[in-house]
């Protein structure tokens, strides 16, 4: 098979995988989250918060932030950060939310930039795409777009970009340096990108990377931090650095928070048997993968 066949089949992947979130949530507002219908996760791990109105979104946002927003953008936030945290966000700019999912990201960045900003959200998902420009309307964010298009190939205009924010997607896409590529591209000189995302320590086993279900769980996809952040630098941005790191605690998991790290094609939970077999082929306990695993937040600025 190809690369470019084995790169669309990862994008088909990851686009049924979350369109299946953003459908589930539709019909099921109350009980969709990314890793299962009842499950209260981020995409990208356990968590143990416990959620009431704010879905996986009380993990990484402050209850003040998420005051003024509705169930159908909190509960089925997917991400593993809070790219807005560190982005520093002034009023008057330009935003783009690379993988903006149900909008959260988008909906508190337009809050800091103001009325004189403007955000781009940009996904590739059409069912996500659906249900964050129901929601900008629920909100009346009339500062705030959601266009459909992929990450490696932007429908935005050179130069047109003050801040790049991102949470948990580019480890999702099988060209990272295409990615980075157009990010440069689209900000201004002096523009800035804040992004939160999974990175691994080392590498992971091939039975890992080879699954397309790991791909849509963010695992399959992670490299290892130096490397990520090489290829950030190899795109032409200067003052790359790592804001935060956090890796899960994997002594304070419970069995059934540990399956978490390995998610299906269609967004649930695997079983217990499904998800020990993908480990013991890699090779891992379910303690060793969350140990190789980090949620990190990076900042970069474009000459």
């Amino acid at each position: 098979m190809s690369k470019m066949a084995t790169d669309e089949t990862i994008k088909e992947a990851v686009r049924q995988a979350y369109g299946g979130i953003a459908t589930r949530f539709v019909e099921e507002p109350a009980r969709a989250s990314c890793c299962g219908p009842s499950q209260p996760a981020s995409c990208c791990g356990p968590s143990k918060v416990t959620v009431e109105n704010t879905g996986a979104a009380a993990r990484f946002y402050s209850t003040e932030e998420l005051a003024s927003l509705p169930d159908t953008v909190t509960n089925v936030s997917l991400g593993c950060g809070n790219p807005t945290a560190i982005a520093e966000l002034q009023p008057g700019e330009v935003v783009l939310d690379l993988g903006s999912g149900g909008g959260i990201d988008c909906f508190l960045a337009a809050k800091q930039v103001g009325p004189q900003g403007r955000v781009i959200g940009l996904d590739m998902t059409p069912d996500m795409i659906k249900l964050a420009r129901r929601n900008a309307k629920k909100l009346g964010a009339t500062n705030v777009e959601f266009r459909y298009g992929e990450m490696e190939e932007m429908p935005i205009p050179d130069e047109l970009v003050d801040v790049i924010i991102s949470n948990c997607v580019i480890n999702l896409s099988p060209d990272k340096d295409a990615v980075f590529g157009e990010a440069y591209r689209v900000l201004r000189p002096g523009g800035r990108m804040s992004v939160s995302d999974i990175v691994v320590d080392g590498d992971l086993p091939q039975a890992i990377r080879s699954r397309l279900d790991a791909w849509a769980g963010c695992l399959a996809g992670a490299l290892d931090e130096s490397v990520y952040l090489d290829k950030i630098r190899a795109a032409g941005f200067e003052e790359v650095e790592v804001a935060s790191r956090n890796y899960t605690d994997a002594s304070q998991l419970t069995e059934e928070e540990m399956q978490l790290l390995v998610v299906r094609p269609d967004g649930q939970v695997t079983e217990g048997e499904e998800a020990q077999a993908l480990l013991d082929e890699a090779g891992l306990s379910p303690r060793d993968l969350a140990r190789k695993v980090a949620s990190i937040k990076v900042t970069a600025r474009k000459p």
